[in-house]
């Protein structure tokens, strides 16, 4: 897979992960956390808006990747 399609579908995958991810927190957030202690609402907030990146990077770091075949290769 050349470089330029994996960073396509991973800009794709990323953008709905994080939509996912941001939906998520946000229900949880706004249900649940609610009724927590204020240390409860801080940790679960700084866990949240912290372990998103985590799966981005791996991601991320995916999408870095060199090609697999040499560039002659390629071309024919």
């Amino acid at each position: 897979m050349t470089a330029r399609t994996r960073k396509l579908i991973g800009a794709i995958a990323l953008l709905i992960f994080l939509g996912a991810y941001v939906w998520a927190a946000v229900i949880i957030g706004a249900g649940r956390i609610t009724l927590a202690p204020h240390w409860a609402q801080l940790a679960y907030f700084l866990i949240a808006g912290l372990l998103w990146v985590i799966p981005a990077g791996l991601l991320v770091r995916w999408m870095q990747r060199p090609n697999t075949a040499p560039a002659a290769q390629r071309r024919r």
